[in-house]
């Protein structure tokens, strides 16, 4: 988990990492559904 603090920046770093890093994942699998989607 350490990496994507590195990736997004020092503002994920803070008590607000936990809730921002959920959200990034959540967008990321939507958007691997609606990809998968439309290829199929």
């Amino acid at each position: 988990m350490g990496y994507a603090g590195n990736v997004c920046g020092p503002g994920y770093a803070g008590p607000g990492y936990g809730s921002g890093f959920a959200l990034l994942v959540v967008l990321f699998i939507l958007l691997i559904i609606v990809g998968a989607t439309f290829l199929n």
